[in-house]
C-alpha cells in the first residue's frame, strides 16, 4: 500500500504579491518560486502553494481553518510574529487560547480570507 507523505496547502488569491507579502513579512515564511502567478512559500517543513488568479473570492473558512499548522511551540511562535500581526486589521487575529480538543492555538485571517490555525499539544 502507498504511504501517504504529507499535505501541501493550494491557496488561490487575487493577487500573487498581496498573498506573498503576507507570507514572508508577517508569517515569516522563505518565498522558494514565484512565476507570474503562483509561488511557493515555506518555514521549517511546511509549505503552501499559492495562486493569483485575479479573482475576488468571497472569505473561505467561515470561522473554521482553511489550513492548521502544528508547531512544537505556538506561544514562542506567536511572541515572535507579534509585532508584525499587530500591524493586521482588527478582528484578523485571534491569540493563543486553550483549546477543548487539547491543543493551544491562534489564528491569523489571510489577505483572502483564509484562516490558518497554528497549534500545539497543551502541556501536561
Amino acid at each position: 500500500m502507498a504511504k501517504l507523505l504529507d499535505v501541501t496547502p493550494f491557496l488561490r488569491c487575487a493577487r500573487i504579491d498581496d498573498a506573498t507579502h503576507f507570507f514572508t513579512e508577517v508569517l515569516g515564511f522563505r518565498l522558494d518560486v514565484k512565476e507570474g502567478d503562483f509561488a511557493r512559500v515555506s518555514r521549517d517543513d511546511v509549505t503552501f502553494l499559492l495562486f493569483g488568479d485575479g479573482v475576488e473570492l468571497a472569505p473561505r473558512g467561515g470561522g473554521r481553518y482553511t489550513s492548521y499548522v502544528a508547531v512544537d511551540d505556538v506561544d514562542a511562535l506567536y511572541s515572535e510574529l507579534r509585532p508584525r500581526l499587530d500591524g493586521l486589521p482588527r478582528g484578523h487575529v485571534n491569540p493563543p487560547c486553550d483549546m477543548d480538543y487539547g491543543r493551544r492555538d491562534f489564528s491569523v485571517i489571510g489577505p483572502d480570507g483564509d484562516l490558518i490555525g497554528f497549534g500545539s499539544p497543551l502541556s501536561s
